[in-house]
Protein backbone atom coordinates (compact mmCIF):
# COMPACT_ATOMS: atom_id res chain seq x y z
CA UNK A 1 0.00 0.00 0.00
CA UNK A 2 1.59 3.15 -1.13
CA UNK A 3 1.71 6.36 1.60
CA UNK A 4 3.27 10.08 0.66
CA UNK A 5 3.72 11.70 3.99
CA UNK A 6 4.97 15.51 3.75
CA UNK A 7 7.11 16.66 6.39
CA UNK A 8 9.08 20.32 7.41
CA UNK A 9 6.52 23.27 7.24
CA UNK A 10 6.28 26.03 9.71
CA UNK A 11 6.65 29.45 10.01
CA UNK A 12 9.64 31.50 8.58
CA UNK A 13 9.79 35.62 8.09
CA UNK A 14 10.02 36.36 4.84
CA UNK A 15 13.75 35.98 3.36
CA UNK A 16 14.02 32.94 5.41
CA UNK A 17 14.15 29.13 3.77
CA UNK A 18 12.61 25.57 4.82
CA UNK A 19 13.20 22.62 3.65
CA UNK A 20 10.25 20.41 2.62
CA UNK A 21 10.91 16.19 3.05
CA UNK A 22 8.32 13.93 1.14
CA UNK A 23 8.40 9.78 1.28
CA UNK A 24 6.70 7.76 -0.62
CA UNK A 25 6.32 4.37 0.92
CA UNK A 26 5.27 1.59 -0.40
CA UNK A 27 6.78 1.38 -4.19
CA UNK A 28 8.34 -1.91 -4.71
CA UNK A 29 12.02 -1.89 -6.55
CA UNK A 30 10.74 1.73 -8.24
CA UNK A 31 10.65 5.42 -7.93
CA UNK A 32 8.03 7.41 -10.10
CA UNK A 33 7.68 11.00 -10.61
CA UNK A 34 7.22 13.22 -7.53
CA UNK A 35 6.14 16.44 -7.71
CA UNK A 36 5.29 19.40 -5.08
CA UNK A 37 1.90 21.33 -5.39
CA UNK A 38 0.74 24.08 -3.17
CA UNK A 39 -2.81 26.18 -2.17
CA UNK A 40 -3.11 28.70 -0.78
CA UNK A 41 -6.20 29.77 0.72
CA UNK A 42 -8.99 30.59 -1.63
CA UNK A 43 -6.90 29.57 -4.41
CA UNK A 44 -6.88 26.48 -6.29
CA UNK A 45 -4.22 24.01 -6.06
CA UNK A 46 -0.95 24.64 -8.31
CA UNK A 47 2.29 23.28 -9.45
CA UNK A 48 5.42 23.82 -7.95
CA UNK A 49 8.05 21.41 -9.01
CA UNK A 50 8.71 18.07 -10.29
CA UNK A 51 11.74 15.38 -10.23
CA UNK A 52 12.25 12.39 -12.42
CA UNK A 53 14.53 9.45 -11.16
CA UNK A 54 16.73 11.04 -13.88
CA UNK A 55 17.46 13.93 -12.35
CA UNK A 56 14.93 16.16 -14.80
CA UNK A 57 13.35 18.70 -13.22
CA UNK A 58 11.09 21.63 -13.92
CA UNK A 59 9.74 24.45 -12.04
CA UNK A 60 7.06 27.39 -12.23
CA UNK A 61 8.43 30.36 -12.96
CA UNK A 62 7.42 32.32 -9.33
CA UNK A 63 10.08 29.43 -7.37
CA UNK A 64 12.61 29.22 -10.27
CA UNK A 65 15.94 30.53 -8.20
CA UNK A 66 14.34 30.38 -5.25
CA UNK A 67 13.27 26.60 -4.84
CA UNK A 68 15.26 23.52 -5.84
CA UNK A 69 13.71 19.90 -5.71
CA UNK A 70 15.92 17.05 -5.47
CA UNK A 71 15.40 13.43 -4.99
CA UNK A 72 17.11 10.84 -3.02
CA UNK A 73 16.05 7.38 -5.44
CA UNK A 74 17.22 4.89 -2.36
CA UNK A 75 14.76 6.48 -0.29
CA UNK A 76 12.44 7.65 -2.07
CA UNK A 77 11.91 10.94 -0.60
CA UNK A 78 11.90 14.15 -2.57
CA UNK A 79 13.08 17.53 -1.21
CA UNK A 80 11.91 21.12 -1.85
CA UNK A 81 14.49 23.98 -0.25
CA UNK A 82 13.13 27.01 -0.56
CA UNK A 83 15.17 30.47 0.16
CA UNK A 84 14.17 33.95 -0.13
CA UNK A 85 10.38 32.92 0.94
CA UNK A 86 8.05 35.55 0.55
CA UNK A 87 4.77 35.76 2.49
CA UNK A 88 2.70 34.94 -1.36
CA UNK A 89 4.56 31.57 -0.56
CA UNK A 90 2.43 30.98 2.50
CA UNK A 91 0.37 27.56 1.30
CA UNK A 92 -0.33 24.07 2.20
CA UNK A 93 2.04 22.46 0.26
CA UNK A 94 1.55 18.79 -0.98
CA UNK A 95 3.66 15.95 -2.55
CA UNK A 96 1.91 13.63 -5.39
CA UNK A 97 3.20 10.82 -7.20
CA UNK A 98 2.76 9.66 -10.79
CA UNK A 99 1.57 7.01 -12.03
CA UNK A 100 4.16 4.09 -12.73
CA UNK A 101 4.85 0.53 -14.09
CA UNK A 102 7.28 -1.21 -12.08
CA UNK A 103 7.39 -4.66 -13.63
CA UNK A 104 3.77 -6.29 -13.17
CA UNK A 105 2.48 -3.38 -11.12
CA UNK A 106 0.50 -0.26 -11.71
CA UNK A 107 0.61 2.02 -9.40
CA UNK A 108 -2.07 5.07 -9.49
CA UNK A 109 -1.58 9.00 -8.18
CA UNK A 110 -0.77 9.50 -5.01
CA UNK A 111 -1.35 12.82 -2.84
CA UNK A 112 -0.02 13.48 0.90
CA UNK A 113 -1.93 15.56 3.81
CA UNK A 114 0.31 18.48 3.28
CA UNK A 115 2.26 20.76 5.22
CA UNK A 116 1.92 24.16 6.52
CA UNK A 117 3.94 26.71 4.86
CA UNK A 118 3.82 30.67 7.03
CA UNK A 119 6.15 33.07 5.86
CA UNK A 120 5.47 36.39 7.91
CA UNK A 121 6.28 39.64 6.25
Amino acid sequence: QVQVMESGGGLVQAGGSLRLSCVASGYIACTPVMSWYRQAPGKEREFVSSIEIDGSTSYRDFVAGRFTISLDVGRNTVYLHMNSLKPEDTAMYYCKTEPIRCGSRDYGTYWGQGTQVTVSS
